[in-house]
């Protein structure tokens, strides 16, 4: 039940911008959901104020060039709807993508936030040294080197590069975690590492044609590559150690990364390779760790300013991985939520609606 102070609802007694400045201190968007289910009163008053965008845009700054949210599968997407609360509806929707959106982040943290290889900005020895390897932990397959490899350069200063895509177009990302290659066959086992390395974030300037991708292409250049993205985030350098270890790179804040390109720079070499005197840079394995968020959403990048549209698939999203009901809830629910495919909007209902018919002061069910 609300908060009540000689008989007035404890929003009403301190006033709007006082409200906002306390329910903005919460730190868990969860707990800005369960004030929004307190009753109609507080919903209202979170919904009207933003107060789940706001914390959205507190916790990712980059979604600060969001230019609008679209639910997918929802009459409210039509333009040529005229209503007298159409405004109050889109204050409403704009709620529940946030609310979904803001909770799509806690979710668990994971290590394997690549999807694919894309393009290495060189390769030595095609396809042999590929920078599909590097997606593989182990250095050796079927007794053979598995690692990328640049070409050599006299100069150990030119840089390299490695592009990746990551599993969702919105990524939370925390940690890229980088293997140097040690050369097991060669004499004193050298370690081909790079001085620093640095990390870029962003998306496609352009859309690949499909099977386009540069990292089948042996020929295809830096200048080229660098051509097809545009980037939204940089990170600061790291130094590399000439160790063979997975050596961790911790981002000073979690990065969004928005449209899922992430590039790794390598930046400067430190081993000549005896045969042919020729500085080289290798790696065995690359971790993007992190949290993408729900597949329920998907961005669409609207120009070169990054200023991109977030799609939240309302009715259509189907869950992808095995539900387990929590603790406590039947068989019969976990396999209505499993056989069904249901959306998380419908789950999470089914379970306030339980929760609900054990509320005898209020008939008030809360939603998102």
């Amino acid at each position: 039940m609300p908060v009540m102070v000689d008989g007035n609802d404890f929003i009403h007694w301190i006033g709007r911008d006082m409200s906002i400045k306390i329910l903005m201190c919460l730190e868990d968007p969860s707990d800005l959901v369960r004030v929004s289910a307190v009753s109609r009163l507080w919903r209202q008053f979170v919904i009207e104020n933003g107060l789940s965008k706001q914390l959205c845009l507190r916790m990712l700054p980059e979604m600060s060039s969001l230019a609008g949210a679209i639910e997918i599968n929802n009459m409210m997407e039509t333009e040529e709807v005229q209503s007298s609360n159409m405004e109050r509806k889109i204050l409403e929707k704009n709620h529940r993508v946030y609310a979904y959106l803001a909770q799509g982040l806690t979710s668990s943290m994971r290590t394997a936030c690549i999807a694919r290889a894309i393009s290495a900005s060189s390769t030595d020895n095609y396809p042999e040294e590929t920078i599909d390897n590097t997606l593989d932990p182990r250095d050796r397959i079927r007794h053979s080197a598995s690692y990328w490899s640049s070409e050599g350069e006299m100069d150990p200063s030119i840089p390299e590069s490695l592009v990746y895509k990551l599993i969702a177009n919105l990524c939370v990302v925390t940690e890229i975690h980088v293997q140097p290659f040690q050369a097991y066959f060669q004499f004193g086992h050298p370690i081909y590492s790079a001085k620093a390395v640095r990390f870029r974030m962003g998306h496609q300037m352009y859309p690949m044609e499909r099977g386009g991708d540069a990292a089948n292409d042996p020929a295809a250049g830096f200048d080229s590559l660098e051509d097809q993205y545009i980037w939204t985030y940089t990170s600061p350098e790291f130094p590399m150690a000439q160790e063979n270890r997975l050596q961790k790179f911790k981002l000073p804040e979690p990065a969004l990364c928005i449209g899922g390109i992430l590039q790794i720079e390598l930046l400067g070499r430190v081993q000549k390779q005896e045969m042919d005197g020729l500085y080289y840079i290798c790696v065995s394995h690359v971790q993007v760790v992190g949290r993408p968020l729900s597949e329920a959403f998907d961005v669409e990048i609207h120009d070169p300013s990054g200023k991109f549209t977030l799609k939240y698939f309302h009715r259509g999203y189907q869950c992808q991985s095995p539900v387990v009901a929590p603790e406590g809830l039947g068989a019969d629910t976990a396999s209505w939520m499993q056989s069904d495919a249901r959306s998380i909007e419908q789950i999470i209902e089914r379970f306030l609606g339980a929760a609900a018919e054990d509320d005898s002061d209020d008939d008030y069910l809360p939603t998102l």
